[in-house]
């Protein structure tokens, strides 16, 4: 596969002084140029009130006749009472966890409205189940345990990782996916000996190593806090740390997995560049590039061939290709099976190198659509470990106003979010940054648009996303080592007449403007803004 900040704990008294702060702003010049390299971070997202507030997507795809998992993402003082109106009948929604589990029903779209209330107020807010062939209709959320765990993963631990995915907030704006990368298999051999042993029972069957006893029970226990699971593997014989990958058993190691339950694949290229090269003696009708040969379609086939496979399996697997971005990946991806797909190494190794990562993957926006995602790879705050040594997490390299920009550039490129932190190790600031609800709703936006990059200076930039109710969402952004002025007019942005404008970070509208808008935007930072045209 293909170090730094103190813990932060920023008091409720501080938050609040931010806030106010925040609302003096003058229209057309929030400031966050304080913010600078080396500062302590300053915490932007307001604390979540106590009266229900509902979040996550607004659109959701599932398979037809298949087992369906939906926790319904929401902020709020619990006990809370979930209902909701117009759910098919072969769904059941429970009233106190907002857990909705069945059977997918037929084809079609269904149109519910999901309702929230506890003793201090209630929510509602509209949901669409797309019954049909499209998974992933907005880009997948949730956690992977690589750049935190790497070859120290156990069952332990991803248990510890559901439930910090509810107790931190995260389950409450949409985070859902608890993934297992590499090293859960056995490997010939291992530092750790009870990594190592038999690849395959006697049945073909691949075995987990001892750090993971019983599959099956890790995801009923995901499953029973309304999470889903997932999984990693490599189409070729050995995965990147060594361990069994699927080469010679996909159709078997696929319904393996659907019959325990996991619901996410990843699916690494690794070794399998060395029969991409060399070709399998035994397996003749494997494609390889030989002497001259083609190259695309030996990049296409294994994960045709996985995809194709778990189409046809009895449960809803979103398939993540996972090969670096060769061979234009982007435009056949979703062609193979994949619902998203990295368009460039691991990130983890040059973390340093975030913006220019982002505008490549950018660069890529026509292919970005609901069921089909560019993957820049993880997000990587908090507590981490280093991806050259694979040592104990440590506090990210990262200063603040960084971390702003990460977040933002995802959100605004509709790229999955997926956090790679240490889950044990989360603190206030890294909270805010993956949990405010405002940016995840640009990130989850139905209308499924990457935001397009429009220059500025040298410096600044702007990333501007067509959101579904005909708003944008537009990202002020500060290459530079001082703070900038950064101004976008209305012709630039495609809006017209007065527009209404919120700061998505501090989550505060500031008011209307008529032809342009200016942010004050802090060295190698950001600020977030929603507009939509005044109806008035």
């Amino acid at each position: 596969m293909k170090n730094h900040i103190l813990q932060f704990v920023v008091p409720f008294v501080l938050v609040t002084l931010l806030i106010h702060a925040a609302a003096t702003i003058a229209l057309g010049s929030p400031d966050m140029s304080s913010m600078r390299q080396g500062d302590e971070p300053v915490v932007l997202t307001p604390i979540p009130g106590p009266a229900p507030r509902l979040n996550g997507p607004t659109i959701y795809g599932a398979r037809p006749g298949h087992p369906f998992l939906y926790r319904i993402p929401c902020q709020g003082q619990r006990p809370m009472r979930f209902s909701a109106e117009s759910l098919p009948p072969s769904l059941k929604l429970d009233p106190v966890t907002g857990i909705i589990t069945g059977t997918t029903p037929a084809s079609d779209t269904y149109r519910l409205t999901l309702h929230a209330k506890n003793d201090l107020g209630e929510a509602m807010r509209l949901f669409r189940i797309v019954a049909g062939e499209t998974l992933a209709l907005t880009p997948p959320m949730g956690w992977n345990h690589w750049y935190t765990h790497y070859e120290r993963i156990t069952d332990k631990l991803m248990r510890e990782a559901a439930e910090v995915m509810i107790s931190s907030g995260m389950a409450d704006v949409g985070y859902q996916y608890v993934n297992i990368d590499d090293c859960w298999m056995n490997a010939p051999t291992h530092k750790d000996p009870l990594r190592v042993g038999p690849l395959r029972d006697d049945k073909g069957n691949m075995l987990s190593n001892k750090h993971f006893p019983d599959m099956q029970a890790l995801t009923d226990f995901i499953h029973g806090k309304g999470l889903k699971a997932g999984l990693y593997t490599s189409p070729g014989r050995f995965t990147c740390a060594g361990f069994a990958g699927s080469y010679g058993y996909e159709k078997q190691d696929a319904e393996l997995y659907a019959a325990w339950g996991f619901d996410f694949l990843k699916y690494d290229w690794c070794s399998y560049g060395n029969i991409a090269k060399d070709g399998d003696p035994d397996a003749k009708d494997v494609p390889h590039w030989g002497k001259g040969g083609p190259k695309l379609p030996v990049m296409k086939y294994p994960y045709q061939l996985m995809g194709d496979i778990l189409k046809k399996q009895k449960r809803d697997i979103v398939l993540n290709l996972c090969q670096y971005g060769m061979d234009n990946v982007w435009e056949w991806g979703a062609d193979v099976g994949g619902h998203c797909w990295r368009t460039a190494d691991d990130l983890g190794y040059e973390l340093n190198r975030i913006t220019e990562v982002a505008l490549k993957n950018a660069s890529h926006r026509a292919w970005s659509k609901p069921g089909s995602w560019n993957d820049p790879d993880y997000i990587q705050i908090g507590y981490i470990g280093n991806a050259s040594d694979k040592g104990e997490p440590a506090p990210c390299p990262l200063n603040p106003n960084m971390q702003y920009t990460y977040m933002s550039l995802w959100s605004l490129m509709a790229a999955p979010l997926f956090f790679s932190g240490d889950m044990g190790k989360l603190d206030e600031f890294t909270v805010n940054i993956l949990c405010n609800a405002e940016i995840i709703d640009v990130n989850q936006d139905a209308l499924g648009q990457c935001g397009a990059v429009v220059a500025v200076t040298d410096t600044t930039y702007l990333m501007v996303k067509d959101l579904e109710d005909g708003g944008k969402a537009v990202g002020f952004f500060n290459r530079g080592e001082q703070a900038a002025e950064v101004t976008a007019s209305w012709p630039v942005l495609g809006l017209k007449g007065p527009v209404k404008v919120r700061d998505v970070w501090r989550q505060q509208d500031l008011g209307v403007a008529d032809a342009k808008f200016t942010a004050r935007v802090p060295p190698q930072g950001v600020v977030m803004i929603r507009m939509v045209t005044d109806p008035r």
